[in-house]
């Protein structure tokens, strides 16, 4: 599988996850996500899909400080319902780092190791996501904004011949181009575009 080189310069998220090790499925139930993994699992890579991710790696980042994140003990919510804008697609994201689900997820064994209710939608929130710790109930809100860095000019010509299929193989791999150069960029100012609050 090819993709664009900076995909590997994107740290890795590293969570700690009781039911993995319960299982048996990883040593010590340490589990990690690359950036790669979640556009495998997204089918593609856009600014949402990395804001997504960012917005997860970042938060998790201020929520456990020095700990490891404890997967399947996070608490997500969003402003959002989930069919508004891209919600969905944040969430997809945010549930395959943390194992935060609303009603589809593992249920349990013997009340342990539950992932359903742990995410939830249409709360009186004012960021992008909150991140909240089920075993201490600190949380942390989150907002992500990639608008200093738009879209080039000839983007949206090239998107358009590419929807209409009237691109040209080149105009098509310029397009894709241009659209990942805006990604990488993002990535490579997480400052500019993470708050956390």
């Amino acid at each position: 599988m090819k993709y664009p080189d900076f995909f590997e310069n994107i740290e890795t998220i590293k969570l700690k996850d009781d039911l993995a090790n319960f299982l048996g499925a990883t040593e010590n139930g340490i589990i990690e996500f690359s950036y790669i993994d979640i556009v495998k699992s997204a089918g593609h890579s856009c600014p949402t899909v990395l804001g997504a991710y960012l917005m997860t790696k970042e938060g998790l980042k201020a929520l456990y400080k020095e700990e490891l994140p404890k997967r399947g003990e996070i608490k997500v919510e969003f402003k959002e319902s989930i069919d508004e804008g891209v919600a969905g697609v944040i969430s997809n994201v945010v549930t395959n780092i943390t194992g935060a689900t609303k009603n589809t997820g593992f249920k349990g064994i013997m009340g342990l190791y539950s992932r359903n209710n742990l995410m939830s939608f249409e709360n009186k929130i004012s960021s992008s996501v909150k991140f909240i710790r089920t075993d201490i109930n600190e949380s942390v809100e989150v907002i992500y904004n990639p608008s200093m860095y738009p879209p080039k000019k000839q983007m949206q010509e090239l998107m358009q011949k590419c929807i209409t299929k009237t691109a040209n193989e080149d105009e098509r791999t310029e397009f894709g181009k241009l659209w990942q150069e805006r990604v990488e960029l993002i990535s490579k100012n997480i400052e500019d575009v993470i708050k956390i609050v």
